[in-house]
């Protein structure tokens, strides 16, 4: 039987999302990748209970993580039944519903039924009566605000979520959704974005302050950019390399020109006592917005390595604006 390490939340730092009481390990745990109908249930839960007795208490899925929709999401459920849910009080469960879930129009984006449906299958997938916390994953152009908010407004009274997000929201689609949220009173605290050193696209378009000013939090994806920011790239990128939609355009000015970038700041990470993406993760971590960094991990020793960029997150101005000043090239 499992029992989780007793000195747990001595290893994680913990932030909060704005003033509200919604809070999350600096690192969340994402099962976008590598846990869907084909993934070995034995590495599943290995990897995900080593997170769980690192400190790491909240776990990100959505209804297309998999591959195979909702695969991710039983598999998650099968690990906690059997494993976690003496736990479960501790833990922040979320899901997403927008992008492809089944054929048809509300297969996908942010409608009142497609969220409503997908939640329900969600919940059954997990065996749960409850999320945590439960996202638009996509803005819907198509769709009024109203509708989207007021659909997950009202799966909060249902009981099914305790906290509403949004996710892949720019600041003017995010600000319309927390006007009317604040009229509703819905217990908005998040907006998931596509974040790190070499996209900063949700900080420069004043989604940060925005957030900021409304006592919401954000929460990084895709912080180490597909692994440009680790050590595999820093000899060259190959043509095959596959980027992220969300960060394609980072390579825009040549991949050598990249690397040159990569080699700048991996230098000033080992001036730090790091590697690459300790640095990364950390450098995420010093900006107060940020409520917590999702990383994946296929294997224990990846997850471990990502676990050690919170033995140093603190940044002197001097290597701030060094690491400004080779982002900026």
């Amino acid at each position: 039987m499992y029992l989780a390490d007793e000195h747990r939340y001595d290893k994680m730092p913990v932030r909060r999302a704005g003033n509200t009481g919604f809070q999350l390990p600096a690192i969340s745990f994402g099962m976008w990748h590598s846990f869907g109908e084909n993934a070995n249930y034995g590495d599943t839960r290995d990897i995900i209970l080593k997170a769980f007795d690192a400190g790491i208490f909240s776990f990100d899925l959505a209804a297309n993580y998999g591959p195979g929709s909702y695969a991710a999401e039983s598999l998650f459920g099968e690990v906690l039944h059997r494993e976690l849910m003496p736990y479960r009080d501790e833990l922040v469960i979320s899901s997403k519903a927008g992008f492809h879930m089944w054929p048809g129009p509300y297969g996908q984006m942010s409608s009142r039924k497609a969220l409503t449906a997908s939640l329900d299958r969600s919940l059954k997938a997990m065996g749960l009566d409850y999320v945590d916390i439960y996202y638009s994953h996509r803005f819907d152009a198509e769709t009024s605000p109203e509708e989207t908010a007021v659909a997950l407004d009202d799966l909060v009274r249902q009981g099914k979520t305790l906290y509403v997000g949004i996710s892949n929201y720019t600041k003017p689609q995010a600000e319309a959704m927390i006007k009317i949220f604040k009229d509703l009173h819905t217990p908005f605290v998040v907006d998931q974005v596509s974040y790190n050193m070499l996209n900063q696209t949700a900080n420069d378009d004043g989604l940060f302050d925005m957030l900021a000013q409304n006592n919401a939090g954000a929460i990084a994806y895709g912080p180490l950019s597909e692994g440009l920011l680790t050590d595999k790239y820093l000899d060259g990128i190959p043509e095959d390399v596959d980027i992220h939609w969300s960060n394609e355009f980072v390579l825009d000015n040549g991949r050598d020109k990249m690397v040159q970038k990569l080699q700048a700041l991996n230098k000033i990470a080992q001036s730090r006592g790091q590697k690459l993406s300790h640095m990364a993760l950390a450098w995420l971590l010093h900006n107060p917005v940020i409520t917590s960094v999702i990383t994946g991990a296929s294997k224990p020793e990846h997850l471990n390595e990502n676990i050690k960029a919170v033995q140093n997150l603190e940044f002197d101005p001097e290597q701030l604006a060094a690491i400004d000043k080779i982002l900026k090239a």
